[in-house]
């Protein structure tokens, strides 16, 4: 008989998944994601090649693993705020408190493979939000990217300290400017 497989909730398993994210972040925040190899990560997280590999197969599925997470509780705290966008309240917030880490994501040192994996980000959360408002279509599928788009570089604007507003003022406005959009595709 083999030795057993942990299954992905066993404490050890969220432990080492949540060291290795640890030290990609702080990678990031240090160097850029194009910078850092897979070894750079295991050598900051004190851990072997093999168990990396264990887990994921690059350091573009660890990020997409932190995205993912991220994605999950934005959404649960989104159920809170009954109404459409309520995620960018949770998403500015935690920008806030990885100010650092969000400007080696959005920020101009950023890679663009980076970027493209926010901006995926950003886009499947406006779709989710947005899908009971008007069916599929050019519209919808439109003001989705609008809407993403704009929420990403209002982020770049902001965590670059150029705008000088408040995790408050930024979502009011991002809100306000979002609106209309917002009334357009559900008079459609």
């Amino acid at each position: 008989m083999g030795a057993k497989i942990p299954k992905p909730t066993d404490r050890r398993v969220l432990r080492t998944k949540r060291t290795l994210r640890d030290a990609l972040i702080a990678l990031i925040q240090e160097r850029g994601f194009d910078q850092i190899t897979v070894q750079d990560v295991c050598d900051r997280a004190d851990i072997g090649r093999s168990t990396f590999y264990t887990h994921f197969a690059d350091k573009e599925e660890l990020l997409a693993g932190g995205f993912d997470d991220l994605k999950a509780g934005l959404q649960a705290q989104a159920k809170t705020q009954g109404r459409a966008l309520g995620f960018a309240a949770g998403l500015i917030e935690h920008a806030d408190e990885q100010r650092r880490l969000f400007r080696a994501v959005v920020g101009k040192r950023s890679s663009h493979g980076v970027q493209l994996r926010f901006r995926q980000l950003l886009i499947e959360l406006v779709e989710d939000d947005l899908s009971g408002v008007a069916a599929p279509g050019p519209l919808r599928d439109g003001t989705v990217r609008y809407l993403a788009g704009a929420l990403l570089e209002l982020l770049a604007w902001w965590v670059d300290g150029r705008s000088g507003l408040s995790t408050e003022a930024l979502e009011k406005l991002f809100h306000r400017l979002s609106a209309p959009a917002l009334t357009a595709l559900r008079n459609s």
